[in-house]
């Protein structure tokens, strides 16, 4: 073998080594990530069903009271754009 062949057989091993120590870190560190993500996952459901849930009627309840004060507003502005119409200048 050549001292060319040698040097390129030496360098694809050195290649392959280098990128099987970084997908090795890669699949650690997403591993490492999901454990994370999963841990959140668990502690946001926690606060969802002890702090969030118990809320919904009182935020339907306010929504609602919402809902009626926006459908009077057309009407309020129509009322007082004929109030300023008679104002005089």
């Amino acid at each position: 073998m050549s001292g060319h062949a040698l040097l390129s057989i030496l360098l694809a091993v050195v290649v392959v080594a280098v990128l099987a120590v970084a997908l090795i870190e890669v699949r650690t560190r997403l591993r490492n990530i999901s454990h994370g993500l999963a841990t959140l996952a668990g502690a946001l459901e926690m606060v969802e069903n002890d702090h969030l849930k118990p809320l919904e009627p009182a935020v339907k309840a306010i929504n609602a009271q919402f809902d009626i004060i926006l459908s009077a507003l057309p009407g309020i502005g129509a009322k007082a754009a004929i109030v300023a119409e008679r104002r005089p200048r």
